[in-house]
């Protein structure tokens, strides 16, 4: 770490980042490096400077704070500012990490600033932590609207109904989708519990099918299945996915 604590205030409204560069502005061992109003912003910034702390707001359009820390390649020391979000609160409640409610007291933004120095000087337990706070937000989610990806210095944000089908990819899942195919670090069972499960249908422990995108239900041999798409591509079909492929359908 420099002699200087550098630092990113993110955050899509203009009087929130001065009010945070104002207090800021009163610690001489802090720099301000950047300002970004959105998460695309952000992210090209946290990667080209590496600062050693942000401060980020969870509301923000094109990509939420959350959406944003899982494409961070080496995230810095977070301090999070929210307005109201409930499940936010929650998730830093149970990684410990500090967050400031808006709208917060210099007296407030100080202790939070205080408690982020252990946090710079000890970047494992920060990994974790951030881990932490994905895996408790991914709990809360009901069904997902879209899906962030990143690849290389691209983001893209696939809308969940152009969603053809998923498959797993060892660690990985491939999402086939209108705009193209994309690799995502999630699991199948985070997908099966988080897309309508009206629209989605588990087929296979391989795939996830989109209900919209099914050509036909073919059977191959005595009790076995495959699924022809609107693009003539073939699935397999487990037991159990026929079971949830006749009730959903």
């Amino acid at each position: 770490m420099s002699d200087k604590i550098r630092t990113i205030v993110i955050d899509d409204e203009k009087l929130a980042r001065e009010i945070t560069k104002g207090y800021l502005s009163k610690h001489p061992e802090i720099e301000i490096i950047a300002e970004c109003s959105n998460g695309f912003d952000a992210i090209k910034k946290i990667n080209e400077e590496k600062p050693d702390l942000i401060f980020l707001d969870i509301q923000m359009p094109k990509i939420s704070g959350f959406e944003m820390l899982e494409l961070l390649d080496d995230p810095p020391a977070i301090i999070f500012t929210t307005a109201y979000d409930q499940y936010a609160i929650k998730a830093f409640e149970v990684s410990a990490v500090d967050y400031l409610l808006k709208p917060f007291s210099e007296e407030r933004f100080n202790d939070a600033l205080e408690k982020s120095y252990t946090r710079i000087k000890d970047k494992f337990q920060q990994n974790s932590t951030i881990k932490n706070i994905i895996d408790h937000h991914d709990e809360k989610i009901e069904f997902l609207e879209r899906i962030v990806i990143k690849d290389g210095s691209k983001i893209s944000i696939v809308p969940v109904e152009s969603i053809k089908w998923i498959e797993a990819q060892d660690d990985y899942v491939m999402i086939n989708s209108d705009q193209g195919r994309f690799l995502k670090k999630k699991t199948m069972k985070f997908f099966e519990n988080h897309l309508d499960e009206n629209m989605f249908i588990r087929i296979h422990r391989s795939y996830i099918i989109n209900a919209d995108f099914i050509q036909h239900l073919e059977q191959k041999g005595k009790e076995s299945y495959q699924l022809i798409l609107k693009n003539g591509r073939e699935l397999p079909v487990s037991k159990t996915g026929l079971s949830k492929l006749k009730s959903t359908l």
